[in-house]
């Protein structure tokens, strides 16, 4: 063959060679779902006998499942903060929820993940829930988002809230960047907007770097389903609610995979706490687990995550080993080449674990916050140690029908309490006594929470914690 002719063929295996490796280079794309109150066991994939999710089952097949992933606390506000900085929500001041017109938010001098990427030269919207503050100050918009479509607090946050309508006198408000739109009456359309909204982000962001966060105001009582769901599963509205969320997924996971992007797409679901107990059948179930949303116990912080990223995760990969929604941002910083805060942060790495490179989690420990500042547990490997405290319990009660709940009880925990996780996932049998070695080193890790980040319980004040956000 004459030596000329070879010129072609060398030329497209360079360009092949150099596409190749830019692709493998390029900084994945992220989309980032997060429910609201969604439990452990309302997914068929973590053992729901109820509902049918066909297209998150099908992202767990083909990525990953984690069986011991936390929400960074067991309440809204708290627990999207931290996903977004990084922290645990008591170092940045936050406990609890944001209600309408409070004066408090995020604090603009924290760097959030919209923000980290942002600066990378993503494109970055949120598509849903906000509720880190309501005032301009604290909107989205001003904190790394490109562009909005949602609410900024709650669903339930307005005057038809079942338990103290007087508490919230506006209505829901939709906003479209940083205006309001619309007064949310009838929020049945709003998870199908949502998803509509974020597949018009996907296809106008297809040739840039993006990260979509799409934070669904459901399963958050009130329930709102489309017309195209209600009744559809036979089960009732909660089910119903949850199967268009996964139908929402599926046409996320449907509009990456149109525009050839899923492969350098990584796919997020997970929930921001567990379920709501005292509203019975509008609410989850934390399956085995004890309790649910507004308690440390495993079913109020224990929520389902499955991740999909062709390019490095192995299809049904499962991972028990314990995580917390703080991670996200040094593992998205990572993965992005971004740079982190100079803000001290919570959170690890943990791809090498979600590739399973390492087969052990970063974490050493982790510390489980409620109310104002209270240090109610930590755990340790396989141990978790709770200290004593009241927390809210339904005592075998039923919970609520129709949407209207019931009213919980407050039982004491006199002395501390330990439970080994693995043994024992129901936290039945407190093994205090018979391991004093190991409850010791566990309150040793209670004290270096304390120190760092405080505790109300024990009047600690805590070096490490920053100040809130507040309106002048």
């Amino acid at each position: 063959m004459n030596r000329f002719n070879l010129y072609p063929i060398l030329f497209i295996m360079i360009i092949i060679f150099f596409g190749c490796n830019k692709l493998k280079d390029t900084p994945p794309n992220i989309v980032f779902i997060l429910t609201d109150d969604l439990a452990y066991a309302d997914l068929s994939s973590y053992g729901s006998e109820f509902i049918d999710t066909p297209n998150l089952d099908k992202m767990a097949d083909d990525g990953l499942k984690m069986t011991s992933y936390y929400a960074p606390q067991a309440v809204c506000s708290a627990s999207r903060a931290a996903i977004l900085t990084g922290c645990y929500p008591n170092r940045l001041g936050i406990s609890g929820a944001f209600g309408p017109k409070s004066k408090r938010g995020i604090n603009p001098d924290e760097l959030l993940l919209s923000e980290m990427l942002q600066s990378n030269n993503y494109k970055t919207g949120i598509f849903g829930k906000w509720h880190l503050g309501d005032a301009e100050k604290f909107m989205p918009t001003n904190h790394g988002f490109d562009e909005f479509y949602g609410i900024l607090f709650s669903n339930d946050m307005w005057p038809f809230h079942p338990e103290r309508p007087q508490d919230y006198p506006n209505d829901l408000m939709l906003y479209k960047n940083d205006k309001p739109v619309q007064a949310l009456i009838d929020q049945s359309d709003l998870t199908k907007n949502i998803t509509d909204e974020s597949i018009r982000f996907i296809e106008e962001n297809k040739n840039n770097q993006f990260f979509l966060y799409i934070a669904h105001p459901q399963p958050h009582v009130p329930l709102f389903a489309s017309k195209e769901f209600q009744g559809s599963t036979g089960e009732g509205l909660f089910a119903d609610v949850i199967s268009e969320i996964d139908f929402s997924v599926g046409r996320v996971i449907e509009a990456l995979e149109k525009n050839n992007l899923s492969e350098n797409t990584i796919v997020v679901f997970t929930s921001d706490n567990g379920p709501w107990l005292s509203y019975g059948d509008h609410a989850g179930s934390s399956g085995i687990f004890r309790e649910g949303k507004g308690t440390a116990w495993e079913g109020g912080q224990r929520v389902p995550c499955i991740i999909k990223y062709p390019k490095e995760i192995m299809p049904k990969t499962i991972i028990d080993e314990p995580v917390i929604g703080i991670d996200w941002m040094p593992t998205f910083s990572f993965l992005t080449g971004s740079k982190l805060s100079e803000n001290k942060i919570d959170g690890k790495n943990i791809w090498p674990l979600i590739t399973q490179k390492e087969k052990k989690s970063p974490h050493q420990e982790l510390y489980f916050y409620y109310r104002q500042n209270e240090l109610h547990a930590v755990r340790s490997g396989d141990w978790k140690l709770y200290f004593p405290r009241t927390y809210r319990s339904l005592n075998g009660k039923q919970g609520g029908k129709d949407g209207m709940p019931v009213k919980y009880e407050y039982n004491p925990v006199k002395s501390n309490e330990l439970y080994n996780l693995i043994v024992d996932p129901r936290e039945l049998s407190n093994v205090y006594s018979e391991n004093m070695e190991i409850a010791k080193r566990l309150e040793e890790i209670g004290e270096r929470a304390r120190n760092e980040l405080g505790d109300k319980l024990t009047s600690r004040e805590g070096v490490g914690v920053r100040e809130i956000g507040m309106i002048d």
